[in-house]
């Protein structure tokens, strides 16, 4: 696409469409892997109605792993920031 044809106004706007479009595709890959990672590793009969006994607190453990890991990436991540900014 061709931004020179829009003000710089505009090409702000598309921007930041563009960017929380990306962030909101992102986060729905990232749902998919959460959800299919811990349904591969807590679903081990067939599912039915109810979970198997251990199943539901696997799939409740598993999900609190991956957002303590993903939010201690992101910290991680932001002071690296930070300390390459000063």
């Amino acid at each position: 696409m061709d931004n020179t044809k829009f003000d710089e106004s505009t090409q702000k706007e598309l921007q930041t469409f563009l960017d929380r479009e990306q962030a909101q595709a992102r986060l729905h890959s990232s749902i998919h892997n959460l959800t299919s990672m811990c349904w591969d590793k807590c679903i081990t009969s067939t599912p039915g109605n109810y979970f198997a006994r251990g199943e539901e607190s696997c799939l409740a453990n598993c999900v609190e792993r991956f957002l303590d890991t993903s939010l201690f990436m992101v910290k991680v991540i932001e002071q690296q920031r930070q300390s390459i900014g000063q």
